[in-house]
C-alpha cells in the first residue's frame, strides 16, 4: 500500500476531529443539526481525499458506486417515514458492516498476492480476521432486525430445537477459522469465516422478539464501529480507525442504557425467549370490559384539569398525530393548564424517537420531561392522557415477576387521579402481555386511529 502524504494524513485526523465534534453537537437539540452537518461535511472530504494521492484503479467504477450509493441514501432518507426511522438505521448500519466485511477480504486477498502469509504481521491477519466476522454478524444480524421492524416476518422470538448448539456450534467454527486466519490465511478460510459470520448473524437475532429489537440494533451498530475501527488498523486509515472506534463506544454505551432502561441484562435481551424470558411480541386482544367514553366527554375531563401530563408512544408516530397533539396541549395551555410530555427512554422504537417526533411538531423542548425526572409529578395530576403507548406505563413491570417486562422502569401513570388512553384496539403492546392500568376505575378508553382521536378531541376541546 502507498504511504500516505503527511498533508494527507493531517487532513484524515481534521476529519477524525470533526466526527468527534460532531458527536459532542449530537448531545444536545439546539446543537444537533450543526453536529450533523459538520459529521456529513468531515466524512466527505475523507471520501474524497484518497482521489487527490492515490494513483487508483477503476476510477470510473468507484464514482459510479459513489454516486449510486449517495443517490439510494439520499432518496431513502428523505422518503423513510419516522415510524420507520429504526428500520433505516438497521438496514444502514447492516450495510456498514458488509462493507467493512467486503473490504477486509479484499485486503486480505491483496496482502496474500504481495507476500506470503508467514510474512504478514499477526495482528494484522487477526484484525482483519476479527473484521470480518464481526462485520458479516453486523450485515446478517440487521438484515433479521430491519425484517423483524418492516413485518417482513414476525416480530416473535424465533426458537427452534437445538438452537443453542447450532449457535454454539458456528461461534466455535468461527473461532478455529479465526485461528487459522492467523495461522495459515488462505482468501478460502476468509470466505469461510465470513459464511460463518453471517450464519452466526442470522442466529444471535432470531430468538429477540417484539420491543427488544431496538436494543439490538444498538449493539450491532457497536459490532459495525468496531468493524470498521479494525478495518481502519489493516488499511492504516487513522479517520476509519477514529471513527469505528466513536460508533463502537457510543453503540456500547447506548446498549447499556437502553438495556437498563428495561431494567434487563443484555444476555437476558438476546437470549431471554431460550428459556421464555423475552419479549413475545404482539398478543391476543382483551374481551375483557373497560370504561370507554367519547371526545366530547375526554374533552371535559381535559378541561376541568389543572395539571396534565402527556405520555407519547409509538402509536402517535404511527398515526403521525403529533401536530395535532401540539394543538391540543396549546388550547388547554391557553386555558391555563399546566401540561408537559413525559419521555420513556425507550419510547417509540428508538431511544429519542419521540423527541424528534415531537422536535418534528414544534413542540417546545423544555416541556419534554425524560422519566426519572416527572414521576414524582404524577400522584399531583389530575389528567394523563397516554397516546398510542402501552408497555412503558404497564405497572406488571413492578408487581408481575412472571411479566416479560418485570423490572424494566416506568412511568408511574398509575399514581395519577384519571388516566385517559388513546388506543386503537385492545391488543396488547409489544411484550405481548395485558395492561391491568386499562381496567383501573380511575382508567378510561378512547378508542380510533389517534390522529382522528386527537381531531375530534381537539374540537370539542375548542368548543368548550
Amino acid at each position: 500500500m502507498s504511504a500516505v502524504p503527511t498533508w494527507a494524513q493531517l487532513v484524515y485526523l481534521l476529519c477524525a476531529v470533526g466526527f468527534i465534534l460532531a458527536l459532542k453537537g449530537l448531545s444536545g437539540p439546539r446543537t444537533a443539526r450543526t453536529g450533523n452537518l459538520v459529521g456529513a461535511a468531515a466524512a466527505v472530504v475523507a471520501v474524497v481525499l484518497p482521489f487527490t494521492y492515490l494513483d487508483l484503479d477503476h476510477v470510473p467504477l468507484i464514482v459510479g458506486a459513489i454516486v449510486v450509493g449517495s443517490l439510494v441514501g439520499a432518496l431513502g432518507a428523505r422518503r423513510v417515514q419516522m415510524t420507520q426511522m429504526p428500520q433505516m438505521v438497521a438496514l444502514f448500519n447492516g450495510v456498514g458492516g458488509g462493507a467493512a466485511a467486503l473490504v477486509a477480504l479484499l485486503e486480505l486477498d491483496e496482502l496474500l498476492h504481495l507476500s506470503d502469509a508467514a510474512d504478514v504481521e499477526s495482528f494484522v491477519l487477526a484484525a482483519t480476521a476479527f473484521t470480518v466476522l464481526v462485520g458479516s454478524v453486523s450485515f446478517a444480524g440487521s438484515v433479521i432486525t430491519f425484517a423483524k421492524l418492516q413485518e417482513l416476518m414476525t416480530s416473535r422470538p424465533v426458537v427452534f430445537a437445538g438452537l443453542p448448539l447450532v449457535f454454539g456450534a458456528a461461534i466455535l467454527a468461527s473461532l478455529a477459522l479465526g485461528v487459522l486466519t492467523v495461522t495459515n490465511a488462505t482468501l478460502g478460510i476468509g470466505v469461510g469465516l465470513a459464511v460463518l459470520g453471517l450464519i452466526v448473524g442470522v442466529l444471535l437475532v432470531l430468538p429477540v422478539g417484539g420491543a427488544d429489537v431496538p436494543i439490538v440494533i444498538s449493539l450491532l451498530n457497536a459490532f459495525t464501529g468496531l468493524t470498521v475501527a479494525a478495518g481502519g488498523y489493516v488499511l492504516s486509515n487513522v479517520v476509519l480507525l477514529v471513527a469505528g472506534t466513536l460508533v463502537g463506544a457510543s453503540g456500547t454505551f447506548l446498549t447499556l442504557l437502553m438495556a437498563r432502561a428495561m431494567g434487563r441484562s443484555v444476555p437476558n435481551i438476546l437470549f431471554g425467549a431460550l428459556r421464555g424470558g423475552s419479549t413475545l411480541g404482539a398478543g391476543e386482544a382483551s374481551d375483557r370490559p373497560v370504561r370507554s367514553a367519547g371526545p366530547e366527554d375526554v374533552a371535559i375531563l381535559l378541561g376541568y384539569a389543572d395539571r396534565v401530563i402527556i405520555v407519547p408512544g409509538y402509536g402517535l408516530a404511527v398515526a403521525q398525530a403529533q401536530h395535532t397533539l401540539r394543538e391540543l396541549v396549546e388550547v388547554l395551555q391557553a386555558r391555563g393548564t399546566r401540561v408537559d410530555y413525559a419521555i420513556h427512554p425507550v419510547a417509540g422504537r428508538m431511544p429519542g424517537h419521540m423527541n424528534v417526533l415531537l422536535a418534528e411538531a414544534q413542540v417546545p423542548y423544555e416541556q419534554l420531561v425524560e422519566m426519572d425526572d416527572i414521576n414524582g409529578e404524577f400522584k399531583h395530576t389530575d389528567v394523563v392522557l397516554v397516546v398510542g403507548a402501552n408497555d412503558v406505563v404497564n405497572p406488571a413491570a413492578r408487581t408481575t415477576p412472571s411479566a416479560p417486562i418485570y423490572g424494566m422502569p416506568i412511568l408511574d401513570v398509575d399514581q395519577a387521579q384519571q388516566v385517559v388512553f388513546l388506543k386503537r384496539s385492545m391488543r396488547p403492546g409489544f411484550a405481548g402481555i395485558e395492561n391491568e392500568l386499562l381496567f383501573d376505575p380511575r382508567t378510561t378508553l378512547l378508542f380510533g386511529d389517534a390522529k382522528e382521536s386527537l381531531t375530534k378531541l381537539l374540537a370539542a376541546a375548542k368548543g368548550l
